[in-house]
């Protein structure tokens, strides 16, 4: 019998890739599940009672260390237990997935192409050096890969985790106050 054997240096980028690959699958399945299931996600979260807030925390932190936007959730959270309480679970989520993005940055060696993505940064972000607080928090706005951009270089560069949280959370509670006040609004509309 001839067994299959693998280099260690290959094994090495198997055990480093494996979970990220894994993690994104399941969140991008678990985003096309809840897109189609909206209403469903929404009893839910209702019908558990105290529970609700958790499942609400857990999904918001581990869709918003994905690829995957979160905002329709935070739409959800704001329906589900109004716009200040909404917006509360959903920051709560969005800085834990923020704190996923920076230790997923760490372990990162070399960004592809981040220099060059970052002198493309809209308003003259890209001048800023990664560690300065503007970067930090006006970069996170920049629509589409802002926030998750900001969370995986902060790792990288090895940003202080303090500046790191303290400028996350600006952006991330104006983001999450905003939509859950949306979510709630949409729902009084209909």
């Amino acid at each position: 019998m001839n067994s299959v054997e693998l280099s260690p240096s290959l094994w090495q980028k198997l055990q480093q890739w494996a979970p990220l690959v894994v993690g994104v699958g399941l969140s991008a399945y678990a985003a096309v599940y809840v897109a189609t299931h909206t209403a469903d996600l929404e009893n839910l979260i209702i019908q558990v009672g105290f529970a609700g807030p958790l499942i609400s925390i857990t999904l918001q932190t581990v869709f918003g260390a994905s690829p995957i936007p979160t905002e329709p959730l935070t739409m959800i959270n704001g329906i589900v237990f109004g716009p200040l309480m909404g917006a509360f679970y959903s920051w709560i989520g969005y800085m834990l997935a923020s704190v996923i993005e920076y230790f997923i940055g760490e372990r990162i060696s070399r960004a592809s192409n981040f220099e060059d993505q970052r002198e493309k940064l809209p308003l003259g972000l890209g001048r800023f050096p990664v560690d300065s607080p503007w970067f930090l928090i006006l970069a996170r706005i920049v629509p589409g890969y802002g926030p998750k951009m900001v969370g995986v270089v902060g790792g990288m560069y090895h940003v202080p985790m303090w500046r790191f949280i303290w400028t996350a959370a600006i952006p991330n509670a104006i983001g999450a106050l905003a939509f859950a006040c949306g979510g709630y609004g949409l729902e009084r509309l209909f």
